[in-house]
C-alpha cells in the first residue's frame, strides 16, 4: 500500500536515485579499497601486538616463573594452618549481607535523586 501512495519528495527521490551513476574515474573503488585495507589493518593489529608484546615478556615471565618456588619456599608452612588464622575479626555473614543491602539501598536513593 505504501508503495502506491507517493508524494512529490518520493518521486524526486527515485528519479534521483533512478538515473545513470556519474564516471568518477574510479575514485569509489578506490575509497572502498581504502577502507576495506583499513579494516584489515585494524582486524590484525590486536593480534600482533599481542603476539609481539608475548615475545617481548616472555624473558621476564620466566624469570618470574623461576622465581616464584624461591619465594614460596621462604614463607613459613606453620602459618599457613586454618586453626591458626585469626578468625576473631571477621565479621558474620549476617552482617556482611546487613551492609550490601544498606549499599544498594543507598545507590537506588541516589540514583532516584539524580532523575528529580
Amino acid at each position: 500500500m505504501a508503495d502506491k501512495i507517493k508524494d512529490e519528495l518520493d518521486l524526486s527521490l527515485e528519479s534521483m536515485f533512478g538515473s545513470e551513476p556519474i564516471d568518477d574515474d574510479g575514485f569509489s573503488v578506490r575509497v572502498v579499497s581504502r577502507v576495506r585495507r583499513q579494516m584489515w589493518v585494524r582486524r590484525l593489529s590486536m593480534p600482533i601486538a599481542l603476539l609481539a608484546g608475548s615475545v617481548i615478556g616472555a624473558k621476564p615471565l620466566m624469570g618470574l616463573v623461576g622465581f616464584v618456588p624461591k619465594l614460596l619456599g621462604s614463607v613459613p608452612v606453620e602459618s599457613l594452618v586454618v586453626e591458626s588464622l585469626p578468625t576473631f575479626d571477621v565479621p558474620q555473614i549476617s552482617t556482611l549481607i546487613l551492609g550490601a543491602a544498606l549499599l544498594g539501598i543507598i545507590m537506588m536513593i541516589g540514583r532516584m535523586l539524580e532523575e528529580m
